[in-house]
Order: structure tokens, then sequence, then C-alpha cells
């Protein structure tokens, strides 16, 4: 049952595609060039790590610590773009016989998505070159992305609009103006906003188109998996903050107090749910998408779940 008119907005597929063809870019001709991370400087800018909530660790040890997130950073959107080029692949087949524009657009993007999770499996080697050995990536993307694919494909594009605009807001508001970063690192996330600036555009475009085909109570239904996936991201974020701040506490070369390390572990989680949930579901247009598709009602279940991550 169509409970809303939907077109396909083919101009702006186009636009995408437009994009896609000029901002194009090779991993290793022009990201890599041949170089190396400076582990000399940080990789995560302090606004994203907030590792100025940590007066008492040393200027080396805030460059570490950033440095474990930035590590950390790398392997989450090479973890999301596992379940994101899935899903794209999958949702594109709606188009086969229809829009070929929006076919094209879909196609491109998720070719550059499995670009991606490549270059972000280049910066883990490359990361592990010159970082002292015992971090660890708790998280299976296939296990991750098998769960995630798992529910409503409405729910999946609203995670993955989500997840792209906060890629946006990361970059143009912390990364790009930050100039004490690894050059490298930094150009990793240079080139990776250039190509998720119009998949955001696609991302937006497919979830209304989605939103189009379901009765009430299907979107109802929509919005709990919606929130059980934020919940399961936070799951993904307290393991993993637990093993960032462990391997930080093994690796600074001295000891801390039992307050202080707990503050370590606990600035880990509060910067990762900040970086991978707050952020996002901050993010204006995101607010603005999320409220013209859901009911007032709908749009409490939600705050009240988000409630306790943004502590």
């Amino acid at each position: 049952m169509h409970v809303r008119n939907h077109v396909v907005d083919t101009n702006r597929y186009a636009k995408c595609v437009e994009i896609s063809k000029r901002v194009r870019w090779d991993i290793d001709k022009d990201v890599v060039r041949g170089r190396s991370f400076d582990f000399g400087k940080k990789f995560l800018p302090d606004g994203l790590s907030k590792v100025g909530e940590l007066p008492f660790l040393t200027p080396s040890e805030k460059r570490f610590f950033s440095q474990i997130q930035g590590r950390t950073y790398a392997n989450i959107f090479g973890l999301v773009e596992r379940f994101i080029g899935a899903k794209v692949l999958e949702v594109s087949r709606e188009h086969w016989l229809g829009d070929q524009v929006a076919l094209e657009a879909l196609v491109r993007f998720t070719d550059e998505e499995l670009k991606h999770q490549e270059l972000f499996r280049r910066v883990e080697r490359m990361a592990g070159e010159g970082m002292p050995a015992g971090y660890r990536f708790l998280p299976q993307p296939n296990e991750v992305a098998a769960a995630v694919l798992g529910a409503s494909t409405w729910a999946v594009l609203g995670l993955t609009l989500d997840i792209e605009l906060f890629v946006q807001l990361h970059y143009r508001e912390s990364i790009d103006p930050d100039t004490d970063l690894s050059e490298l690192w930094k150009d990793v996330f240079l080139y990776h906003w250039k190509e998720e600036s119009q998949h955001a555009i696609m991302d937006e475009m497919e979830w209304i188109r989605e939103d189009a085909k379901l009765t009430p109570e299907q979107r109802d239904a929509a919005v709990d998996d919606l929130i059980g996936l934020v919940g399961a991201v936070d799951g993904i974020l307290q393991a993993q903050s637990k093993a960032d701040g462990d391997y930080f506490l093994l690796a600074a070369g001295r000891s801390f107090t039992s307050e202080e390390a707990e503050l370590i572990r606990a600035t880990f989680l509060r910067a990762y749910r900040w970086q991978y949930i707050v952020s996002g579901v901050q993010e204006p247009r995101f607010v603005e998408v999320l409220g013209s598709l859901i009911t007032p009602a709908q749009g409490e279940r939600i705050q009240a779940a988000l409630a306790p991550l943004f502590n």
C-alpha cells in the first residue's frame, strides 16, 4: 500500500553522477602518494577526541590518544561501509527497469563505498606499522553488516543518512580547520568527504522513496528498528572504547591512578558516542528529514532512547 506519492527526481540523481565523475580519485595516485602517517602529529582533532577532558595527560600522551581514536575512526567507517554498500546495491534493484540515471548514480555510490573500504583497510595497516602492538578492533564487519541488514530498509537508510551527514560535519568543522594533524591522515578524510557529499543526497532521496511505500504501521515498526540499530551501534562503541582505553593504558608507558584510568576509558566512550551517534542525530539536515517522515509521538520515542547517550 502506497500511502504517499513519490516521483524520482532524475535531475538530482544526474547531479550526483556529474559530481561523482568530477571528484573521482585513486587511493595510490591521489591520496597516499607514497607517504606514511606522521606519528609526531595528531590524527583526530581535539573537538572529536575529547582529549581536552584529560588535563593530566602529557602532550605526547594526548597525541597518542588521538591516534588511537583516529585508527578506530577509520576502522568504524570501513565497518559501516560494508552494510551501506550492500544496502545501496539492494535498493538499486528498484531502478533496474526504471530510471537509468538513478541506477547509474547508485551503482557509482556502491563502487565508491567498495573503494572506501579498501582505503580504510590500508589506513589500518599503515597505522599498525607505526603504533605499539596490542591494538584490537573488536567488531567483525560481516557479522555487523548481516545484523544491520536484518532491519527494515527504512531504518538502514535512516542510519546511513545519519552516518554520511556526520562524516561531512566532522570534516568541515573539525578536521579541515586543524593544522596540527598528520597530513596524510587529513587527506584520507578530505578525499573520503569529497565522495560522501553526494552519497548523503542519494541516501535522503532513497529514504524518502522507501518511506512513501510504507503504511503507518510499517513506519512505526521501522522507527523501532532505527532505535534498535542505534542501540546496537552504542553496544559496539562501549566494547571498542573499553578496548581502546585498555590499549592506551598498556602502551602509555607509565601508571595512572584508578580514577585517571577510569576517566580515560570514560572519555573514549564519550568521544565515540559524540562522534558516531550524537553529532549525527543533531545534524540539522538529518533532524529536518527525519522530522518530515515521522509523527511527534515517534519523535518522542526516538528522543527517549537517545537521551542516555548524551551524557
